[in-house]
């Protein structure tokens, strides 16, 4: 045994001294293997960092992964950490003996804290990328000055903060600097016009002030300048005209102010200039038709003024037009339709008159174009689609006549399709085989509803509504199309029977009020299971209502008034959840309504115009019908006996109750129930908790009598607060939403109270945030939660915030169904601890409306937050302020990235992807904001998220 112990204790002794006259001739590799043992490396990417096997004489790691050496092996000359999944904090002592690297990778890693000053020691170094980590502190100073050979410093995304590093520019032979998407604040320094070699500098999307320096203007060799997406003061400085070789130039988000300087005219080699979302005042220089080689100018969102200018005819080479958002006016020139490489054309929400080029569409391959919200007359150009790459027309809220032009009519690649609030006629076409979006209400169009909708199917969306002169009937195959979920032709004059729901899985939304509709409404109602709101008002139906209409688990919303229906409400709509609102006012309906309180919360305007119809809410039932019935005598003597013995036990049930409330007043528990909840007692719910360990937990998991899973809130409160908590919660109860996780009832006494709500187990947003989903799924997930919020914000009264909105408070039913969870809570908390929330306060408080509507604001900013979380699959959390000051061009780029799009691709299904992808995240961009007063209401957020208005209107 002893034998074996000396022997292991040698072969230690040997293969130490090994390494260590390894690592003698091999300082590289010991140096990067005491660098990863600072690491965090959960994936194990440098697994094959190992102690060498082999005999010493070169360096071993210039067989590692991301090392990189000179030919013969004796000298790493490159360090690639790029996307390792790395983390930690370096200590920067390892690089001391890396005299000659030249490149240094450790981007796209999750590295922290101060960047390494030993860093700046590597003299030989010519390219430092350490972007897309999270350093902070400030970028050190003193030293950067001491890497005389570099060409790339790029430290875009991080965390960096104070002022821009001057000794930057003293780097003579430096070509690329981006320093954008930290929280650098101050100037730029004036010095940054003094670089000798650089190409591209990127600045953007910090907390840069102050004027932009005029120096700037002295960078005669820059091509690609960002600087755009902080708060300056002042003007675009007109030297800025004087950078000669620059091609792309983007200062958007600025806060800049002042007309634009003419002289920018002067940058001849320009292809892409983005000045939008300023202030900038005064009308578009018609210079610009100098720059012959622009391909993307975009002036939108600022106060500009006055006509397009003529001369823009020159700009044979411009892909893309944006000046929307402004207070231009004027006609727009004949010369746009010539030419040849417009793709985009944005001026909407301006005030531009007149009618549209005649021959726009016929000369370039228009892709994109939205006029809306101007002043526009006459027709649409008729070739508009000719070259057949078309799939975006928006032209809503316009003066526009006339019949839709053949060309429009069989534009095959058209996706999204906008003339709403305008005076088209004649016939509707629907040869559209891409098309998924179409409104064309108000308008005035005729020849009914296209009979062959199997031309359009990938349709979702369709409104026709308010179109008195369309008339006809519903075709059949209507209901059949496999994506329609909104089907709007409401005051069309529409005739006719409701043809059979034989296939309608996917429609969610049916709207055909003030029409002419007559027959009945079809028992196969009940194939559409995701029908969430049908409103058939106003119209000439008979028959009686479907009990199956009562099955439909989303259906929220019911409108059957001003009909001529007959006789009796189903009862099963007293056990309808999730039903919001059903009205049946202004028929013939008869009997009693079904008990339940979600039919008696609708009030009486839901019921009145039947004078047959009894129940609450309106007045009772007589006996004859509510006790007796009108079958048989037996019958009636039966349900006498009934009562009778009902109101014995009750008796008897309230005098042991009075003895029981007299001996235990200080513990007795006592149950409310809101819809959805059977009857129980609180000895039933008190019996459920799991044990006396879970009924004390804050949150706990209990199965009820009949086998229905709650989870269980536990909140304290004192007798005083007891009353007004239990009005709140209420409100909280009869808060019913498809997208909200029902608060089923609450047991309390004088001390605590316990919160029933809905079992969901299906994990929350926060759990699967990472997992790989769709950008169908991701998108559904959000349109439910603004719905929820919504619903909270618009259709309560008051108003409930939700006062914790975050990934975690988001949970799934068993299909992937959002719910917001915990919705009021917080207020519950704040008034247990002794301060009344505004939310709960009296509502002829003076300071009321002004608090919720701070509460409000809180709600959307963390709406906004969320929608960024989701697009970046659970990569920023927080991140409303961080996307507000970085360019949104980088931001999109990399949401791209985390949902695989490929821009530029020209598959009409990954561009429709690109664009929602834009539309989301200018909703987040809105919502997050940092004043509240510049943030859009929930309700126009969600119609924003929808689809239903562009953006900022």
């Amino acid at each position: 045994m002893e034998l074996f112990h000396c022997l292991y204790i040698n072969l230690l002794l040997i293969s130490s001294l090994f390494v260590a006259a390894v690592f003698a001739s091999d300082p590289y590799s010991e140096a990067l293997l005491s660098l990863k043992s600072e690491l965090i490396d959960d994936f194990n990417n440098l697994d094959d960092w190992l102690v060498p096997a082999a005999a010493p004489g070169k360096v071993y790691a210039c067989s590692w992964s991301g090392v990189t050496c000179n030919k013969n092996n004796t000298i790493v000359v490159g360090l690639n950490l790029s996307m390792k999944d790395l983390g930690g904090v370096l200590s920067g002592k390892q690089f001391n003996v890396f005299n000659e690297l030249a490149d240094l990778n450790l981007s796209h890693n999750s590295f922290s804290g101060h960047l390494p000053v030993d860093l700046f020691n590597l003299t030989n170094l010519r390219s430092l990328d350490i972007s897309r980590n999270n350093f902070s502190g400030h970028f050190p100073g003193g030293v950067l000055s001491g890497l005389q050979n570099l060409v790339v410093l790029d430290a875009f995304s991080n965390s960096f903060s104070g002022p821009l590093p001057v000794e930057a520019s003293q780097l003579e032979y430096l070509k690329i600097l981006n320093l954008a998407g930290s929280y650098f604040s101050g100037p730029i320094p004036s010095q940054y016009g003094s670089f000798q070699s650089l190409e591209f500098i990127h600045l953007a999307g910090n907390f840069l002030n102050g004027e932009i320096p005029a120096e700037l203007g002295k960078l005669k060799t820059v091509t690609h300048m960002e600087i755009g997406y902080n708060s300056y003061q002042g003007s675009i400085p007109w030297q800025l005209g004087n950078m000669s070789e620059v091609m792309y130039l983007d200062i958007a988000g600025a806060n800049l102010s002042g007309s634009i300087p003419k002289q920018l005219s002067n940058l001849t080699k320009l292809e892409s200039l983005f000045l939008f979302r300023n202030q900038l005042i005064g009308m578009v220089p018609e210079e610009f038709s100098r720059i012959s080689g622009l391909k993307s100018l975009d002036l939108s969102d600022n106060q500009l003024s006055g006509p397009i200018p003529e001369s823009f005819s020159e700009l044979k080479n411009l892909r893309l037009l944006s000046l929307m958002y402004n207070e231009m006016s004027g006609t727009v020139p004949e010369s746009l339709a010539q030419l040849p490489s417009l793709e985009i054309l944005f001026i909407w929400n301006n005030y531009f008159n007149g009618s549209l080029p005649e021959n726009l569409g016929r000369n370039s391959n228009l892709r994109w174009v939205d006029v809306s919200t101007n002043n526009f007359i006459g027709k649409i150009p008729p070739d508009i689609c000719s070259r057949g790459v078309l799939f975006k027309l928006i032209l809503f809220s316009n003066n526009f006549t006339a019949s839709l032009s053949p060309s429009l009519s069989n534009c095959s690649s058209l996706v999204r399709l906008r003339l709403e609030d305008n005076s088209f006629s004649g016939e509707i076409p629907l040869n559209l085989p891409e098309i998924t979006y179409i409104d064309l209400s108000n308008n005035k169009f005729t020849g009914g509803i296209p009979t062959d909708m199997s031309q359009a199917p990938n349709l979702q969306y369709l409104n026709l509504s308010n179109n008195p002169e369309l008339g006809g009937n519903i075709p059949p195959q209507t209901w059949s199309l496999p994506l329609l979920q909104n089907f709007s032709a409401s005051a069309s004059n529409i005739t006719g029977n409701l043809p059979p729901f034989k296939s309608c899985k996917s429609i969610s939304v049916i709207e055909l009020h003030k029409n002419h509709l007559s027959g009945s409404v079809p028992e196969s109602i009940s194939n559409c299971k995701a029908l969430e709101r049908i409103d058939l008002a106003n119209n000439k139906l008979v028959g009686s209502i479907p009990e199956k209409l009562a099955t439909l688990n989303a259906l929220s919303v019911i409108d059957l008034s001003h009909n001529n229906l007959s006789g009796t409400i189903p009862a099963k709509f007293g056990n309808a959840s999730n039903l919001l609102l059903l009205n049946v006012s202004f028929n013939d309906i008869s009997g009693s309504i079904p008990s339940g309180k979600a039919l008696k919360l609708m009030g009486t305007s839901a019921y009145v115009g039947n004078p047959w119809l009894c129940g609450a809410p309106l007045k009772p039932c007589p006996s004859s019908m509510s006790i007796l019935g009108s079958k048989g005598t037996g019958k009636k003597l039966v349900l006498v006996l009934l009562l009778c013995i009902g109101v014995v036990i009750f008796i008897a049930a309230s005098l042991v109750g009075i003895f029981f409330f007299r001996r235990t007043s200080k513990g007795q528990w006592k149950m409310v129930s809101f819809p959805g909840l059977p009857r129980f007692t609180a000895n039933d719910i008190m019996k459920s908790f799991n044990s006396t360990d879970s009924a004390s937990a804050s949150v706990c998991k209990a199965v009820l009598p009949t086998g229905i899973t709650v989870s269980v809130k536990k909140i304290e409160w004192g007798a005083k607060r007891m009353s007004i908590m239990s009005e709140f919660i209420t409100r909280m109860g009869n808060a019913r939403h498809k997208n909200l996780v029902r608060l089923l009832g609450f047991c309390y006494n004088k001390r605590l109270a316990y919160l029933l709500y809905d079992y969901l187990p299906n994990g929350n947003l926060a759990e699967k945030m990472k997992m790989k989903r769709d950008w169908t799924s991701k998108y559904k997930t959000l349109i439910g939660i603004g719905r929820g919020l919504c619903f909270l914000h618009h259709d309560c009264y008051p108003a409930i915030p939700h006062g914790d909105l975050k990934s975690s408070n988001i949970v799934f039913d068993e299909n992937m169904e959002p719910h917001l969870a915990e919705f009021g809570y917080k207020y519950l908390i704040q008034f247990a601890n002794g301060s009344i929330p505004a939310t709960i306060a009296r509502r002829d408080s003076g300071e009321f409306n002004n608090a919720i509507r701070e509460e409000l604001c809180i709600d959307i900013y963390g709406f906004g937050e969320i929608i960024v979380e989701v697009l970046t699959n659970g990569r920023l959390t927080n991140a409303g302020s961080s996307i507000q000051n970085k360019p949104r061009d980088v931001v999109l780029r990399e949401i791209y990235m985390d949902n695989e799009v490929v821009v530029g691709d020209h598959d009409p299904t990954n561009s429709l992807q690109e664009e929602e992808i834009k539309l989301v995240l200018d909703v987040a961009l809105l919502c997050t904001k940092t004043n509240p007063s510049d943030r859009p209401s929930m309700e126009d957020a969600l119609k924003l998220l929808s689809g239903l208005k562009p953006l900022r209107k």
